[in-house]
């Protein structure tokens, strides 16, 4: 069959299919590219499989086009830009695989020996590139049919793809997430199921790096709880983030249960990612971003995977802290505390950075029932500041989140938590546009005290600093140095310290 709907329209085909006509090679457009193609889906990156070097042609290519050429030789790939699109090289191989390790031993090979190696048959479709037949589609294991039926299937047999490279049980998971949609759900067929439920203990070869790759891939995707429901479904799940697996199931005592916090949880990271591709839709979320020579605030266009990250952690302190009382049922107090202590195991577990991402997520698992406690009391201003200033740059993610997590089977309750929390809502506006809480900073620093009074660091200073800070987020003072100053000298004087000046 031979693809005319535009396909191969761009330039670049054309250049590829010329030269390697002149190198005496073989080209093919192979994999994502192919399978988007059919799904209507854009696609920048492009991957060129050659029967021969794919440095080589590569290089020829980049030489056309004058283009940079990034060469990876223990891969024997090669990478050139082209009017914004990314076009990856690499030969015809074909792979053999050790029990132990999920490295493969490779060799030269023939497309079809590529194809075979595929992970699935809606990757293993190839566009020629050959002048005599360009644009036919290259389709040995009925990919295109399996793209319309909406199914996950192996090339091979699912046992031996999955055993040996065990991250495409991940994969999966992750294509029959990412490529569903209301009106076109993918599945994995049933055989391919049972297969990775029969190989997750190959998990364990695997770098906790490429793992968390691939949950941050399902996680970006417009509904993750299709891919955390099957990582659960499969077992997998107990593998790769068992702190997740701890909050499935409800206990009941005296005929009393408490709410099955594993459904919630995904039910929170579909919410979350629904309401974030809105709210960057509308402009409302922005990013701030600290270098080395920068400090500034910017409209967020693509989602936060941390954001969903804090919407998939945020109830993990939950069976720690699960209590029964007679008289009130079940109980999580300080789950929310409980929760924050344990982001740092999980991020270093699975080998994600521990620096201010890990920070953001740990500081709104921390925070996610604040706004919630406001919505069931008095709204006053200085609970509203105090939120504001703990929260800080990271505000509306956090009252993001907290919306997304209410859910209950009451759809009156839902209606009415909504309305109360938009109340929330517009206070942290109207403090925020008149106090300027969000990014405070004491304006009493310890260098100015030192000097004030002329004596050395010591445990003296922080006392006065979080006086003033109380008095600004309380309300007592106005939020300005001079208002700040007169009340720290005040309470000083109480002290019995004597400024200098």
């Amino acid at each position: 069959m031979t693809i005319t709907q535009g396909f191969l329209d761009d330039r670049i085909f054309t250049i590829v299919s010329e030269v390697a006509a002149e190198k005496g090679v073989r080209a093919f457009v192979i994999g994502g590219y192919v399978r988007d193609c059919f799904l209507g889906r854009p696609s920048k990156d492009i991957d060129i499989v050659v029967e021969g070097s794919g440095i080589d042609l590569a290089l020829a290519v980049g030489e056309r086009v004058h283009s940079n050429v990034s060469v990876f030789r223990n891969f024997g790939t090669a990478m050139l830009k082209f009017r914004g699109t990314e076009i990856e090289f690499v030969g015809a191989r074909k792979e053999s695989y050790r029990r132990d390790s999920r490295k493969p031993i490779v060799e030269d090979g023939t497309l079809e020996e590529d194809q075979l190696r595929r992970d699935f048959t809606i990757n293993a479709m190839a566009f020629s590139l050959q002048k005599e037949d360009f644009g036919a589609l290259v389709d040995p294991f009925g990919g295109i049919r399996d793209l319309a039926a909406g199914i996950i299937r192996t090339p091979l047999d699912p046992d031996t793809t999955y055993s040996d490279d065990p991250l495409r049980m991940v994969r999966a998971i992750r294509f029959a997430t990412k490529l569903s949609t209301p009106e076109h759900a993918f599945t994995i067929v049933p055989e391919s199921l049972e297969s990775i439920r029969r190989n997750c203990d190959r998990m364990e070869i695997l770098s906790k790096e490429r793992i968390a790759e691939e949950l941050n891939k399902i996680l970006l995707t417009p509904k993750p709880s299709i891919g955390l429901r099957l990582l659960e479904q499969t077992g997998l799940l107990r593998y790769i983030l068992p702190q997740l697996e701890s909050l499935k199931g409800v206990e009941t005592v005296d005929g009393r249960g408490h709410k099955e916090n594993f459904s919630h949880t995904l039910q929170v990271v579909d919410n979350v990612a629904e309401a974030e591709v809105l709210a960057i839709a509308q402009g409302k979320l922005t990013d701030h971003i600290i270098g080395e020579n920068e400090d500034i605030t910017k409209p967020r266009t693509e989602p936060n995977v941390w954001l969903r990250w804090a919407a998939l952690l945020h109830d993990i302190g939950k069976p720690q802290s699960k209590r029964y009382d007679p008289q009130t049922g079940w109980t999580f107090h300080g789950h929310e505390v409980v929760g924050a202590r344990m982001v740092p195991k999980v991020f270093q577990y699975l080998k994600m950075p521990l620096n201010e991402k890990m920070k953001y997520v740990q500081k709104l698992v921390n925070l996610h029932l604040r706004p919630i406690a406001l919505v069931t009391e008095e709204v006053t201003d200085s609970a509203v500041r105090r939120l504001l200033f703990d929260a800080g740059e990271d505000i509306d993610d956090l009252m993001l989140l907290c919306n997304a997590d209410i859910t209950s089977k009451n759809p009156k309750k839902v209606v009415q938590l909504h309305a109360n929390f938009e109340l929330v809502q517009s206070k942290l506006a109207e403090v925020e546009a008149k106090d300027a809480i969000r990014n405070w900073k004491n304006p009493i620093t310890g260098d100015y005290l030192m000097e004030l009074f002329g004596m050395g660091p010591g445990e003296w200073i922080k006392p006065l600093k979080e006086a003033v800070k109380d008095a600004v987020l309380d309300g007592v003072i106005p939020n300005d140095f001079e208002a700040a100053d007169a009340f720290m000298r005040k309470l000083a004087a109480e002290q019995g310290l004597t400024p200098k000046r």
